[in-house]
């Protein structure tokens, strides 16, 4: 009973400290968020080389059209018909380590699994995904820290890229969107995991739920790598359960309880359960992936409707593999 009244003050302190859903933790670090930042120069920068050794102007386009925005000079982009993104090529996408199906199997390339994740196809493209990192990323940064952040990431982006291969491989695919999508995923099972420490709980699961529907539910649409953000997705949620648990408050706040209450464990059972089965699920995944993939088998051969989970065909518009 003791502890019952420990963990319910733990509770209102925390929904005191925070008018988010989100509370931090009393005795936690609040982290100075730098990686994430990095994180979108990184890309920023990426993409202006990319302008650069595309150079619109120095290439006729295919389609016999002008590049646009050519007081760029050899920035310019290529022509709508071509890249509507305002963005560069493909060819010079495929270049610079664009995710490339045939060439990661067939050529021992698997280094593309990883360089897609720091290419754009344009500048819309750009901005809505180094936005979206901004608005999620920095404030899992600032609560967790910039090592468990940066392996969600990155191992997202992975794992989307390898789900992006095993369906589409008739078309090269870049963007970080996989990551990104693993950072919500990430989230999601935060707030599972640590559920008993927020305020606000429906709300918050709510409207997490909310976006990732939305995010996931545009992915249908054409021209769109829904297998990315899926596979991103799932991989971030598997990691929020191994890296990102809480501790009970009980035991942050050891040297001020009563002298009859005691916490044992730093973790409470079904964080324990859930870090377990989190580990084995995202180990099995990651190898039966890699193995399916270097063996060159197509995914949509095994799951005949998954197709439709990245492109929906209607009236409007077809879909090919893209």
């Amino acid at each position: 009973m003791a502890r019952e009244d420990i963990e319910s003050r733990g509770e209102k302190n925390r929904g005191s400290n925070s008018s988010s859903s989100y509370a931090v933790e009393d005795g936690e670090t609040q982290w100075t968020s730098w990686l994430i930042p990095m994180f979108v120069v990184a890309n920023v920068g990426m993409f202006v080389i990319t302008m650069y050794i595309n150079n619109c102007p120095k290439h006729h386009s295919p389609f016999g059209r002008k590049c646009v925005a050519r007081f760029l000079g050899r920035f310019s982009f290529q022509p709508l018909r071509e890249n509507p993104l305002f963005g560069p090529s493909a060819s010079t996408l495929d270049k610079l380590g664009a995710l490339h199906w045939f060439k990661v199997v067939h050529r021992q390339q698997g280094w593309r699994l990883i360089t897609c994740l720091w290419l754009h196809a344009g500048v819309i493209h750009l901005l809505v995904n180094m936005l979206s990192l901004v608005f999620v990323g920095i404030r899992l940064e600032q609560q967790f820290g910039f090592v468990r952040i940066g392996i969600i990431y990155l191992l997202s982006g992975f794992g989307g890229s390898v789900l992006s291969s095993l369906f589409i491989q008739n078309s090269i695919s870049v963007g970080a969107s996989g990551a990104l999508f693993g950072l919500l995923g990430a989230m999601l099972s935060e707030l599972i995991t640590n559920w008993t420490i927020y305020s606000s709980k429906a709300a918050a699961l709510f409207t997490l739920l909310f976006i990732i529907v939305i995010n996931l539910g545009v992915g249908i649409l054409p021209h769109v790598n829904n297998f990315a953000n899926i596979g991103g997705f799932l991989t971030g949620f598997l990691l929020g359960f191994i890296l990102l648990p809480r501790p009970q408050f009980g035991w942050l706040e050891g040297s001020h309880l009563p002298a009859n209450v005691h916490v044992k464990s730093k973790y409470k059972a079904y964080q324990y359960a859930l870090w377990l089965v989190s580990l084995i699920l995202l180990v099995a995944g990651f190898s039966v992936g890699l193995v399916m993939l270097f063996r060159g088998v197509h995914g949509s051969h095994h799951c005949h409707w998954c197709r439709y989970l990245s492109c929906v065909p209607t009236n409007k518009w077809d879909c090919d593999e893209t």
